[in-house]
């Protein structure tokens, strides 16, 4: 079966580390989670995905809703499907 896609992008802002340690911290074992730091890597992808604002989460190629303008938050994570198994 295949595991649920977790992308991270941030930047070194402050809000970027708790989001990044929110998401692993909620991420089951069918959750693979890549972290992007934009200063480093993953431009490209984040181009891709037309996302304009860190910290922000996609889930199976998915922008999550709190990161569409909101805070990063457990109940939109849990509702984008992070820490549900498949």
């Amino acid at each position: 079966m295949p595991k649920r896609q977790v992308e991270v992008f941030t930047a070194g802002c402050p809000l970027c580390d708790p989001a990044v340690q929110l998401v692993q911290e909620m991420a089951c074992p069918d959750c693979e989670v890549t972290v992007y730091d934009l200063r480093e890597s993953g431009l490209e992808k984040a181009r891709q995905y037309g996302l304009t604002r860190v910290p922000t989460v996609v889930v199976d190629g998915t922008v999550a809703a709190c990161c569409q303008g909101g805070e990063v938050s457990r109940q939109q994570l849990a509702a984008a499907g992070i820490g549900r198994r498949l």
